[in-house]
């Protein structure tokens, strides 16, 4: 059973997951605009994982006989000043869920919550690959630099990224 600090925190994170969501689908939307097919195609990925994060979340919560209670998602950003803008932002924000995942963590810890913990643990691992995913792109765009010719690549290899359900749904539906 969930304390009721946890249970709060966890539905906080359930509305962070969709906010992320939207920040990806409103960077996807952007990068489309802009005749950037592959690189709007990687942050639909992103929208698509986030919810599936919040999703994640929402059955745990049930699973532990907690409540879930849904609040409404704030605005995001609509636009980015270029591609690197746009991935260092992805790098800012994927810092911050790593924050909230770790406070979640703390207050399982605390709680002595065992379960909570165990769950925890693919999203402290989900987060490491986030944080390096958006740097390695960072740090490629950096060398590309205004190459159109890079760019275009680059775009071409984001178009091939296609959706993996993750573990802990893939395992639900066993």
């Amino acid at each position: 059973m969930l304390s009721k600090r946890m249970e709060e925190a966890l539905n906080a994170q359930v509305n962070a997951e969709f906010w992320s969501a939207y920040l990806y689908l409103s960077m996807s939307m952007h990068f489309e605009n802009e005749s950037y097919k592959g690189i709007a195609n990687w942050f639909k990925v992103q929208f698509q994982e986030e919810q599936d994060h919040a999703t994640i979340f929402m059955n745990y919560i049930n699973s532990m006989g907690g409540k879930v209670t849904l609040r409404p998602i704030d605005a995001v950003e609509t636009s980015w000043n270029s591609i690197l803008h746009a991935y260092e932002e992805t790098l800012r924000h994927e810092k911050v869920v790593t924050g909230l995942i770790n406070d979640l963590y703390s207050i399982a810890i605390e709680d002595k919550d065992y379960a909570t913990q165990s769950m925890l643990k693919w999203f402290i691992d989900e987060q490491i690959e986030e944080e390096e995913t958006a740097r390695d792109y960072i740090d490629a765009l950096k060398k590309i630099g205004d190459n159109g010719y890079g760019l275009y690549m680059l775009d071409k290899e984001l178009a091939a990224r296609t959706y993996t359900t993750p573990a802990p749904l893939a395992n639900n539906n066993e």
